[in-house]
């Protein structure tokens, strides 16, 4: 009888050790693609300043789109909270969309080698970020989904682990691709 007992509370035991290690895989799998997330954001956030200023060379007196986007580019880094950091990329995104808009109405900005290369370098940037965010939620998917479920969620609750927030578009007019032309 005691035998039975040993082997029961040892599959007690190395079952908790494996529902605990894929909880640990899986949260790490979720710092994983924010850290992806983050990459891409601080990408972006480096090409704000050279898309402005070869816009602003051309089109100076566009200044609230210009400031707008720069504004973006400065409470983005402050944000702490993933919720209001994703609403913040959302704007920044479709502030993005708009300095490109502008772009098309000056002809010679659109012919600069310069500029052409920085529109690339976002539309890379955007696509990463895309990439990102789908493998982000993913994990944080996975996570949320074991951290519900029995028997994760006594393991979840004993080691306190916490459901993770998804970064997903807030805004009806961020839930498409900004349109670049590549001329």
């Amino acid at each position: 009888m005691a035998t039975v007992f040993l082997i029961f509370v040892i599959f007690l035991v190395l079952a908790a050790i494996v529902l605990y290690n894929r909880l640990v895989r899986d949260r790490n799998q979720v710092r994983a693609g924010w850290s992806d997330i983050d990459v891409q954001l601080m990408r972006r956030y480096d090409l704000v300043p050279q898309l402005v200023e070869a816009v602003k060379a051309y089109a100076g007196y566009e200044k609230a789109i210009l400031t707008t986007v720069t504004e973006l580019r400065a409470r983005s880094a402050a944000a702490t909270q993933l919720s209001d950091k994703a609403a913040i990329e959302d704007e920044m995104q479709v502030g993005l969309h708009h300095l490109m808009v502008l772009a098309e109405d000056y002809p010679d900005l659109k012919a600069s080698e310069n500029f052409l290369a920085l529109q690339e370098d976002l539309t890379e940037i955007e696509d990463y970020l895309q990439y990102s965010r789908r493998f982000y939620n993913g994990a944080v998917r996975i996570l949320n989904t074991r951290i519900e479920s029995f028997p994760h969620l006594l393991i979840a609750k004993f080691f306190g682990f916490r459901k993770a927030e998804f970064f997903a578009a807030s805004g009806t007019d961020v839930r498409s691709a900004p349109e670049i032309e590549l001329s």
